[in-house]
Protein backbone atom coordinates (compact mmCIF):
# COMPACT_ATOMS: atom_id res chain seq x y z
CA UNK A 1 0.00 0.00 0.00
CA UNK A 2 2.97 2.41 1.17
CA UNK A 3 4.50 1.54 -2.34
CA UNK A 4 1.50 2.22 -4.18
CA UNK A 5 0.47 5.13 -2.54
CA UNK A 6 4.38 6.60 -3.56
CA UNK A 7 3.65 6.02 -6.94
CA UNK A 8 0.31 7.81 -7.39
CA UNK A 9 2.11 10.83 -5.62
CA UNK A 10 5.47 10.51 -8.13
CA UNK A 11 2.63 10.38 -10.86
CA UNK A 12 0.79 12.95 -9.98
CA UNK A 13 3.55 15.69 -9.53
CA UNK A 14 5.00 14.63 -12.93
CA UNK A 15 1.85 15.41 -14.36
CA UNK A 16 1.82 18.79 -12.27
CA UNK A 17 5.04 19.58 -13.60
CA UNK A 18 4.23 18.85 -16.81
CA UNK A 19 0.99 21.25 -17.12
CA UNK A 20 3.21 23.73 -15.50
CA UNK A 21 6.12 23.54 -18.15
CA UNK A 22 3.84 23.73 -20.90
CA UNK A 23 1.07 26.64 -19.04
CA UNK A 24 -2.68 26.80 -19.44
CA UNK A 25 -4.89 24.93 -21.69
CA UNK A 26 -3.29 21.56 -21.77
CA UNK A 27 -5.48 18.87 -21.46
CA UNK A 28 -3.64 15.91 -20.44
CA UNK A 29 -0.31 14.44 -20.77
CA UNK A 30 -0.45 13.04 -24.38
CA UNK A 31 -1.58 16.40 -25.48
CA UNK A 32 1.54 17.82 -23.51
CA UNK A 33 3.63 16.05 -24.88
CA UNK A 34 3.16 17.04 -28.33
CA UNK A 35 3.36 20.82 -27.20
CA UNK A 36 3.48 22.27 -30.24
CA UNK A 37 0.74 22.39 -33.61
CA UNK A 38 -0.05 19.39 -35.77
CA UNK A 39 0.64 20.65 -39.64
CA UNK A 40 -1.37 19.24 -42.73
CA UNK A 41 -0.19 21.13 -46.24
CA UNK A 42 -2.53 19.18 -48.86
CA UNK A 43 -1.05 20.66 -52.38
CA UNK A 44 -2.44 19.48 -55.53
CA UNK A 45 -1.04 19.59 -58.98
CA UNK A 46 -2.42 22.42 -61.39
CA UNK A 47 -5.70 23.23 -59.84
CA UNK A 48 -7.40 26.38 -60.93
CA UNK A 49 -7.78 28.91 -59.38
CA UNK A 50 -11.69 28.75 -60.00
CA UNK A 51 -11.52 24.89 -58.81
CA UNK A 52 -12.94 25.00 -55.86
CA UNK A 53 -16.87 25.65 -54.69
CA UNK A 54 -15.76 28.41 -52.43
CA UNK A 55 -14.10 30.27 -55.46
CA UNK A 56 -16.93 29.58 -57.96
CA UNK A 57 -16.51 26.06 -58.85
CA UNK A 58 -18.41 25.17 -62.11
CA UNK A 59 -19.91 21.53 -63.09
CA UNK A 60 -18.49 20.16 -59.41
CA UNK A 61 -18.59 20.63 -55.69
CA UNK A 62 -16.24 20.14 -52.80
CA UNK A 63 -18.20 20.12 -49.68
CA UNK A 64 -15.16 19.01 -47.63
CA UNK A 65 -12.87 21.69 -48.79
CA UNK A 66 -15.73 24.12 -48.68
CA UNK A 67 -16.81 22.97 -45.04
CA UNK A 68 -12.84 23.70 -44.11
CA UNK A 69 -13.04 27.35 -45.12
CA UNK A 70 -16.38 27.70 -43.24
CA UNK A 71 -14.52 26.53 -40.59
CA UNK A 72 -11.53 28.65 -41.25
CA UNK A 73 -9.98 31.59 -43.78
CA UNK A 74 -10.03 31.77 -47.69
CA UNK A 75 -7.26 33.50 -49.37
CA UNK A 76 -8.40 35.38 -52.02
CA UNK A 77 -4.53 36.59 -53.42
CA UNK A 78 -2.46 33.47 -52.31
CA UNK A 79 0.52 32.98 -54.85
CA UNK A 80 3.10 30.45 -56.41
CA UNK A 81 6.54 31.02 -56.50
CA UNK A 82 7.07 30.11 -59.95
CA UNK A 83 3.82 28.72 -62.34
CA UNK A 84 5.39 25.63 -62.73
CA UNK A 85 5.69 22.27 -60.96
CA UNK A 86 9.47 21.67 -59.54
CA UNK A 87 10.09 26.00 -59.20
CA UNK A 88 7.19 26.01 -57.25
CA UNK A 89 7.45 23.42 -54.82
CA UNK A 90 10.88 24.23 -54.02
CA UNK A 91 9.71 27.63 -53.05
CA UNK A 92 7.15 26.44 -50.93
CA UNK A 93 9.29 23.99 -48.82
CA UNK A 94 12.71 26.02 -48.76
CA UNK A 95 10.78 29.72 -48.23
CA UNK A 96 12.71 30.75 -51.20
CA UNK A 97 11.94 31.69 -54.62
CA UNK A 98 13.55 28.96 -56.67
CA UNK A 99 15.54 30.74 -58.79
CA UNK A 100 17.95 31.70 -55.66
CA UNK A 101 18.06 28.08 -54.93
CA UNK A 102 18.49 26.71 -58.34
CA UNK A 103 15.55 24.61 -59.42
CA UNK A 104 13.89 26.09 -62.71
CA UNK A 105 11.04 24.69 -64.34
CA UNK A 106 9.61 21.03 -63.94
CA UNK A 107 12.62 18.20 -63.52
CA UNK A 108 11.95 15.09 -65.14
CA UNK A 109 13.93 11.71 -65.75
CA UNK A 110 16.50 13.03 -67.67
CA UNK A 111 17.54 15.93 -65.32
CA UNK A 112 20.82 15.03 -62.82
CA UNK A 113 19.94 18.04 -60.25
CA UNK A 114 17.65 18.46 -57.71
CA UNK A 115 17.16 19.84 -54.48
CA UNK A 116 20.70 21.07 -52.61
CA UNK A 117 21.09 18.49 -49.55
CA UNK A 118 22.77 22.42 -47.88
CA UNK A 119 18.43 23.55 -48.14
CA UNK A 120 16.47 23.56 -45.16
CA UNK A 121 13.29 22.11 -46.07
CA UNK A 122 9.67 22.35 -44.23
CA UNK A 123 10.88 18.43 -42.90
CA UNK A 124 14.28 19.68 -41.69
CA UNK A 125 12.86 22.67 -39.77
CA UNK A 126 10.50 20.67 -37.87
CA UNK A 127 12.30 17.73 -37.08
CA UNK A 128 14.46 20.54 -34.80
CA UNK A 129 11.09 20.39 -32.67
CA UNK A 130 11.09 16.11 -32.90
CA UNK A 131 7.92 16.19 -35.06
CA UNK A 132 6.84 12.99 -36.89
CA UNK A 133 6.94 13.65 -40.74
CA UNK A 134 5.75 12.46 -43.97
CA UNK A 135 5.20 12.71 -47.89
CA UNK A 136 2.67 10.70 -49.45
CA UNK A 137 2.63 11.67 -53.42
CA UNK A 138 4.14 14.00 -56.08
CA UNK A 139 7.93 14.89 -54.74
CA UNK A 140 9.42 16.89 -58.17
CA UNK A 141 12.74 18.14 -56.77
CA UNK A 142 15.03 15.66 -57.69
CA UNK A 143 14.50 11.64 -58.58
CA UNK A 144 17.66 10.29 -57.59
CA UNK A 145 18.02 9.21 -54.23
CA UNK A 146 20.37 12.01 -52.72
CA UNK A 147 17.30 14.18 -53.46
CA UNK A 148 14.54 12.29 -52.62
CA UNK A 149 12.45 13.19 -49.13
CA UNK A 150 14.40 11.11 -46.57
CA UNK A 151 17.69 13.32 -47.17
CA UNK A 152 15.46 16.66 -46.66
CA UNK A 153 13.88 15.84 -43.57
CA UNK A 154 10.71 13.30 -43.91
CA UNK A 155 10.86 10.06 -42.06
CA UNK A 156 8.21 8.52 -44.43
CA UNK A 157 7.86 8.48 -48.39
CA UNK A 158 5.48 6.90 -50.48
CA UNK A 159 4.65 8.62 -54.35
CA UNK A 160 5.88 9.54 -56.89
CA UNK A 161 9.06 11.17 -58.45
CA UNK A 162 7.29 13.49 -61.28
CA UNK A 163 4.50 14.21 -63.08
CA UNK A 164 2.84 11.77 -64.59
CA UNK A 165 3.36 12.61 -68.58
CA UNK A 166 7.48 13.05 -68.43
CA UNK A 167 8.52 11.52 -71.44
CA UNK A 168 9.51 12.95 -74.86
CA UNK A 169 6.11 13.94 -75.86
CA UNK A 170 2.47 14.36 -74.85
CA UNK A 171 0.06 12.53 -76.56
CA UNK A 172 -1.56 12.36 -79.43
CA UNK A 173 -4.59 10.29 -80.54
CA UNK A 174 -4.11 6.67 -79.53
CA UNK A 175 -0.96 7.12 -77.69
CA UNK A 176 -0.52 6.52 -73.72
CA UNK A 177 1.90 7.11 -71.02
CA UNK A 178 4.67 4.82 -70.06
CA UNK A 179 4.40 3.47 -66.32
CA UNK A 180 5.31 5.29 -63.28
CA UNK A 181 8.30 4.68 -60.48
CA UNK A 182 6.09 3.95 -57.55
CA UNK A 183 8.60 4.63 -54.34
CA UNK A 184 8.55 3.99 -50.88
CA UNK A 185 11.50 5.56 -48.83
CA UNK A 186 14.45 5.17 -51.14
CA UNK A 187 13.06 1.98 -53.36
CA UNK A 188 11.15 2.15 -56.14
CA UNK A 189 8.53 -0.68 -55.27
CA UNK A 190 6.96 -0.89 -58.80
CA UNK A 191 5.69 0.89 -61.98
CA UNK A 192 2.71 1.90 -62.07
CA UNK A 193 0.62 2.21 -65.21
CA UNK A 194 -3.11 3.58 -65.95
CA UNK A 195 -4.79 0.85 -63.96
CA UNK A 196 -2.91 1.48 -60.50
CA UNK A 197 -3.04 5.39 -61.37
CA UNK A 198 -6.45 5.15 -60.98
CA UNK A 199 -6.45 4.10 -57.38
CA UNK A 200 -3.55 6.68 -56.58
CA UNK A 201 -5.84 9.54 -54.53
CA UNK A 202 -7.21 6.59 -52.34
CA UNK A 203 -3.72 4.96 -51.55
CA UNK A 204 -2.00 8.34 -50.91
CA UNK A 205 -5.39 9.35 -48.91
CA UNK A 206 -4.93 5.91 -46.91
CA UNK A 207 -1.38 6.69 -46.35
CA UNK A 208 -2.05 10.23 -44.84
CA UNK A 209 -4.75 8.80 -42.85
CA UNK A 210 -2.83 5.81 -41.02
CA UNK A 211 0.10 8.59 -40.19
CA UNK A 212 -2.03 10.54 -38.30
CA UNK A 213 -3.35 7.75 -36.53
CA UNK A 214 0.02 6.32 -35.85
CA UNK A 215 1.60 9.60 -34.77
CA UNK A 216 -1.76 11.40 -32.40
CA UNK A 217 0.08 11.19 -29.39
CA UNK A 218 3.26 13.62 -30.88
CA UNK A 219 3.42 16.54 -33.09
CA UNK A 220 3.79 15.76 -37.09
CA UNK A 221 3.79 17.41 -40.39
CA UNK A 222 2.26 15.65 -43.02
CA UNK A 223 2.51 16.58 -46.51
CA UNK A 224 0.26 15.55 -49.42
CA UNK A 225 1.26 16.69 -52.56
CA UNK A 226 -1.61 15.09 -54.70
CA UNK A 227 -0.25 14.30 -58.71
CA UNK A 228 -3.66 15.17 -59.91
CA UNK A 229 -5.48 16.88 -61.67
CA UNK A 230 -2.35 17.41 -63.60
CA UNK A 231 -2.49 15.12 -66.81
CA UNK A 232 -2.95 12.35 -67.59
CA UNK A 233 -5.62 12.65 -65.33
CA UNK A 234 -7.07 9.43 -63.26
CA UNK A 235 -9.71 8.59 -60.77
CA UNK A 236 -11.07 5.65 -59.02
CA UNK A 237 -14.47 4.05 -60.24
CA UNK A 238 -16.22 5.16 -56.61
CA UNK A 239 -16.02 8.71 -58.50
CA UNK A 240 -15.78 8.29 -62.39
CA UNK A 241 -18.71 9.74 -63.76
CA UNK A 242 -19.87 11.63 -60.99
CA UNK A 243 -19.78 14.92 -61.83
CA UNK A 244 -21.30 17.37 -64.48
CA UNK A 245 -17.68 18.27 -65.59
CA UNK A 246 -16.34 14.76 -66.79
CA UNK A 247 -13.28 13.58 -65.62
CA UNK A 248 -11.84 16.82 -64.59
CA UNK A 249 -14.55 17.32 -62.09
CA UNK A 250 -14.71 13.71 -61.42
CA UNK A 251 -10.68 14.21 -60.10
CA UNK A 252 -10.97 17.45 -58.24
CA UNK A 253 -14.44 15.68 -56.16
CA UNK A 254 -11.93 12.74 -55.10
CA UNK A 255 -9.18 15.13 -54.17
CA UNK A 256 -12.09 16.76 -52.06
CA UNK A 257 -13.14 13.15 -50.84
CA UNK A 258 -9.53 12.83 -49.39
CA UNK A 259 -9.35 16.45 -47.46
CA UNK A 260 -12.50 15.05 -45.78
CA UNK A 261 -10.74 11.91 -44.87
CA UNK A 262 -7.91 13.74 -43.86
CA UNK A 263 -10.31 15.99 -41.58
CA UNK A 264 -11.79 13.03 -39.91
CA UNK A 265 -8.82 11.31 -39.49
CA UNK A 266 -7.99 14.49 -36.96
CA UNK A 267 -11.75 14.58 -35.27
CA UNK A 268 -11.30 10.92 -34.43
CA UNK A 269 -7.76 11.19 -32.92
CA UNK A 270 -9.37 14.49 -30.57
CA UNK A 271 -6.22 16.28 -32.15
CA UNK A 272 -8.39 18.50 -34.47
CA UNK A 273 -7.93 21.60 -32.35
CA UNK A 274 -4.47 21.38 -32.59
CA UNK A 275 -4.24 20.97 -36.03
CA UNK A 276 -3.25 23.50 -38.52
CA UNK A 277 -4.42 22.30 -42.20
CA UNK A 278 -3.36 24.29 -45.23
CA UNK A 279 -4.94 23.71 -49.05
CA UNK A 280 -3.42 24.95 -51.98
CA UNK A 281 -2.35 24.67 -55.42
CA UNK A 282 1.37 24.70 -57.23
CA UNK A 283 0.15 26.47 -60.21
CA UNK A 284 -2.75 27.33 -62.27
CA UNK A 285 -4.43 25.40 -64.27
CA UNK A 286 -2.53 23.87 -68.14
CA UNK A 287 -5.13 25.27 -70.37
CA UNK A 288 -4.07 23.67 -73.79
CA UNK A 289 -5.80 20.33 -72.48
CA UNK A 290 -9.31 21.93 -72.04
CA UNK A 291 -11.73 19.62 -70.79
CA UNK A 292 -8.91 18.13 -68.82
CA UNK A 293 -7.58 20.84 -67.40
CA UNK A 294 -8.67 23.32 -64.77
CA UNK A 295 -10.03 27.12 -64.80
CA UNK A 296 -8.12 30.14 -63.65
CA UNK A 297 -11.80 32.20 -64.23
CA UNK A 298 -12.09 35.35 -63.74
CA UNK A 299 -8.23 35.96 -63.78
CA UNK A 300 -6.05 36.21 -66.77
CA UNK A 301 -4.25 33.20 -68.34
CA UNK A 302 -3.22 29.93 -66.37
CA UNK A 303 0.15 27.63 -66.34
CA UNK A 304 3.52 28.37 -67.41
CA UNK A 305 2.76 33.03 -67.28
CA UNK A 306 3.04 35.21 -64.40
CA UNK A 307 -0.32 37.01 -64.83
CA UNK A 308 -2.67 36.19 -62.54
CA UNK A 309 -3.96 32.89 -63.53
CA UNK A 310 -0.73 31.14 -63.85
CA UNK A 311 0.66 32.21 -60.54
CA UNK A 312 -2.55 32.99 -57.87
CA UNK A 313 -3.88 29.98 -56.35
CA UNK A 314 -7.06 28.62 -54.38
CA UNK A 315 -6.34 28.92 -50.68
CA UNK A 316 -7.87 27.50 -47.51
CA UNK A 317 -6.45 27.09 -43.77
CA UNK A 318 -8.16 25.70 -41.06
CA UNK A 319 -6.91 25.48 -37.21
CA UNK A 320 -10.33 25.89 -34.79
CA UNK A 321 -9.68 28.52 -32.14
CA UNK A 322 -6.22 29.78 -33.38
CA UNK A 323 -7.78 30.92 -37.37
CA UNK A 324 -11.20 32.65 -37.47
CA UNK A 325 -13.92 30.89 -39.13
CA UNK A 326 -15.45 31.83 -42.22
CA UNK A 327 -13.30 34.80 -42.16
CA UNK A 328 -12.00 35.81 -45.96
CA UNK A 329 -8.24 37.57 -46.52
CA UNK A 330 -7.82 39.63 -49.37
CA UNK A 331 -4.23 40.48 -48.53
CA UNK A 332 -1.47 38.78 -50.72
CA UNK A 333 0.47 36.01 -49.91
CA UNK A 334 3.20 33.70 -51.30
CA UNK A 335 4.38 29.58 -50.64
CA UNK A 336 7.93 30.93 -49.64
CA UNK A 337 5.88 32.90 -46.69
CA UNK A 338 4.92 29.09 -45.32
CA UNK A 339 8.33 27.90 -43.82
CA UNK A 340 9.13 31.04 -41.72
CA UNK A 341 5.66 31.35 -40.72
CA UNK A 342 5.14 28.08 -39.26
CA UNK A 343 8.83 28.24 -38.15
CA UNK A 344 8.07 30.97 -35.54
CA UNK A 345 4.91 29.20 -34.66
CA UNK A 346 6.52 26.70 -33.38
CA UNK A 347 9.71 28.04 -32.16
CA UNK A 348 12.18 26.44 -34.84
CA UNK A 349 15.30 28.52 -36.10
CA UNK A 350 15.21 29.37 -39.52
CA UNK A 351 18.64 28.69 -41.85
CA UNK A 352 21.87 30.71 -41.47
CA UNK A 353 21.52 31.02 -45.79
CA UNK A 354 19.10 33.78 -47.17
CA UNK A 355 15.48 32.42 -47.20
CA UNK A 356 12.22 35.35 -49.60
CA UNK A 357 9.66 34.45 -47.29
CA UNK A 358 8.86 36.17 -44.15
CA UNK A 359 6.63 35.30 -40.86
CA UNK A 360 2.82 36.45 -41.81
CA UNK A 361 1.08 34.31 -39.05
CA UNK A 362 -0.74 37.98 -37.99
CA UNK A 363 -2.27 38.14 -41.29
CA UNK A 364 -3.40 34.30 -41.13
CA UNK A 365 -4.99 34.32 -37.97
CA UNK A 366 -5.45 38.15 -36.57
CA UNK A 367 -8.32 40.34 -37.76
CA UNK A 368 -9.20 41.07 -41.36
CA UNK A 369 -6.90 43.72 -42.70
CA UNK A 370 -4.35 42.79 -41.31
CA UNK A 371 -1.41 43.91 -43.72
CA UNK A 372 1.20 41.90 -45.09
CA UNK A 373 4.87 42.92 -43.66
CA UNK A 374 6.73 42.80 -46.71
CA UNK A 375 7.42 45.11 -49.98
CA UNK A 376 6.20 42.70 -52.60
CA UNK A 377 6.42 39.98 -54.32
CA UNK A 378 8.61 38.80 -57.47
CA UNK A 379 7.61 36.51 -60.30
CA UNK A 380 9.92 34.82 -62.28
CA UNK A 381 9.75 32.05 -64.91
CA UNK A 382 12.14 29.35 -65.96
CA UNK A 383 15.91 30.96 -65.46
CA UNK A 384 16.17 34.46 -64.08
CA UNK A 385 13.66 35.32 -66.80
CA UNK A 386 12.03 38.34 -64.33
CA UNK A 387 8.15 38.76 -65.12
CA UNK A 388 6.72 40.83 -63.52
CA UNK A 389 6.42 42.09 -59.43
CA UNK A 390 3.60 43.18 -57.05
CA UNK A 391 3.53 45.64 -54.58
CA UNK A 392 0.08 45.61 -52.77
CA UNK A 393 -2.71 46.43 -55.19
CA UNK A 394 -0.43 47.00 -57.89
CA UNK A 395 1.63 44.24 -60.43
CA UNK A 396 4.01 45.46 -62.76
CA UNK A 397 4.66 43.70 -66.24
CA UNK A 398 8.53 44.04 -67.90
CA UNK A 399 8.54 43.16 -71.17
CA UNK A 400 8.36 39.59 -72.35
CA UNK A 401 7.15 36.59 -74.51
CA UNK A 402 4.85 34.25 -72.85
CA UNK A 403 2.22 31.62 -74.33
CA UNK A 404 -1.22 32.40 -74.31
CA UNK A 405 -4.21 30.81 -76.11
CA UNK A 406 -5.68 33.50 -77.52
CA UNK A 407 -9.20 33.15 -76.08
CA UNK A 408 -9.10 29.74 -77.90
CA UNK A 409 -10.49 26.34 -76.16
CA UNK A 410 -8.12 23.89 -75.60
CA UNK A 411 -8.45 20.48 -76.62
CA UNK A 412 -10.49 17.54 -75.79
CA UNK A 413 -10.11 13.72 -74.53
CA UNK A 414 -6.11 14.46 -72.65
CA UNK A 415 -5.06 15.50 -76.19
CA UNK A 416 -4.03 19.06 -76.00
CA UNK A 417 -4.02 22.19 -78.51
CA UNK A 418 -0.97 24.31 -79.32
CA UNK A 419 -0.34 27.48 -77.66
CA UNK A 420 0.70 30.70 -79.44
CA UNK A 421 2.97 33.15 -78.28
CA UNK A 422 2.63 36.73 -77.42
CA UNK A 423 4.67 39.32 -76.13
CA UNK A 424 4.43 42.17 -73.64
CA UNK A 425 6.23 44.99 -75.38
CA UNK A 426 6.35 47.65 -72.58
CA UNK A 427 5.58 48.27 -69.37
CA UNK A 428 2.21 47.17 -67.94
CA UNK A 429 0.94 47.58 -64.73
CA UNK A 430 -2.79 46.78 -63.30
CA UNK A 431 -4.77 47.51 -60.02
CA UNK A 432 -5.83 44.04 -58.79
CA UNK A 433 -8.40 45.47 -56.73
CA UNK A 434 -10.68 47.22 -59.63
CA UNK A 435 -9.24 45.08 -62.57
CA UNK A 436 -8.66 41.78 -61.28
CA UNK A 437 -8.34 40.34 -64.79
CA UNK A 438 -5.83 42.72 -65.92
CA UNK A 439 -7.46 44.03 -68.51
CA UNK A 440 -6.68 48.12 -68.38
CA UNK A 441 -2.90 48.72 -68.69
CA UNK A 442 -2.78 52.27 -65.71
CA UNK A 443 1.20 52.84 -66.69
CA UNK A 444 0.80 56.30 -68.53
CA UNK A 445 -1.66 57.30 -65.71
CA UNK A 446 0.81 56.62 -62.86
CA UNK A 447 4.26 57.15 -63.70
CA UNK A 448 5.82 57.74 -60.33
CA UNK A 449 4.45 54.21 -58.89
CA UNK A 450 6.09 52.49 -62.32
CA UNK A 451 9.56 54.08 -61.65
CA UNK A 452 8.93 52.94 -57.80
CA UNK A 453 8.26 49.50 -59.25
CA UNK A 454 11.20 49.54 -61.73
CA UNK A 455 13.51 50.01 -58.76
CA UNK A 456 11.87 47.22 -56.98
CA UNK A 457 12.63 45.00 -59.80
CA UNK A 458 16.16 45.99 -60.14
CA UNK A 459 16.69 44.48 -56.40
CA UNK A 460 15.31 41.22 -58.08
CA UNK A 461 17.75 40.86 -60.85
CA UNK A 462 20.39 42.37 -58.42
CA UNK A 463 19.54 39.55 -55.55
CA UNK A 464 18.25 36.97 -58.37
CA UNK A 465 19.66 37.65 -61.60
CA UNK A 466 18.27 38.82 -65.21
CA UNK A 467 19.01 36.31 -67.76
CA UNK A 468 17.54 38.55 -70.70
CA UNK A 469 20.91 40.86 -69.61
CA UNK A 470 23.24 37.54 -68.51
CA UNK A 471 23.14 39.16 -65.17
CA UNK A 472 23.91 36.82 -62.20
CA UNK A 473 22.23 37.42 -58.97
CA UNK A 474 24.60 37.62 -55.93
CA UNK A 475 22.25 35.32 -54.02
CA UNK A 476 22.17 32.80 -55.92
CA UNK A 477 23.16 29.04 -54.74
CA UNK A 478 23.60 26.23 -56.92
CA UNK A 479 21.28 23.03 -56.95
CA UNK A 480 22.10 19.79 -55.83
CA UNK A 481 24.29 17.79 -58.53
CA UNK A 482 24.96 13.99 -58.77
CA UNK A 483 28.55 13.25 -57.80
CA UNK A 484 29.23 11.21 -60.65
CA UNK A 485 28.26 14.14 -63.02
CA UNK A 486 30.10 16.53 -60.88
CA UNK A 487 33.44 14.46 -61.67
CA UNK A 488 33.47 14.85 -65.49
Amino acid sequence: MKIFIMRTVRKMMFVLLVVWLNGPGVRDVGAAEAGKPNVVIVFTDDQGYQDLGVFGAQGFKTPNIDRMAAEGRIFTRWYAAQAVCSASRTAMLTGCYPNRVGIHGALGPKNTHGISGDEMTLADMFKQKGYATAIFGKWHLGHHPEFLPLRHGFDEYYGIPYSGDMWPKHPTAGDRFPPLPLIEGEKTIAHVGEEEQTMMTTRLTERAVDFIHRNKEKPFFLYVPHPQPHVPLYVSDKFKGKSERGLYGDVIAEIDWSVGEILKALKEDGIDDNTLVIFTSDNGPWLSYGDHGGSALPLREGKGTAWEGGVREPCVMRWPGKIPAGTVCSEPGMNIDILPTLANLIGARLPEHKIDGVDIWPMISGPIGTKNPRKGYWYYYKQNELHAVSMGKWKLYLPHSYRTMGGRAGGTGGIPTKYSQAKVQQLELYDLEADVSETKNLADQHPGLVKKMQAFAEEARVELGYKLTKRKGKGVREAGRLVAVKKK
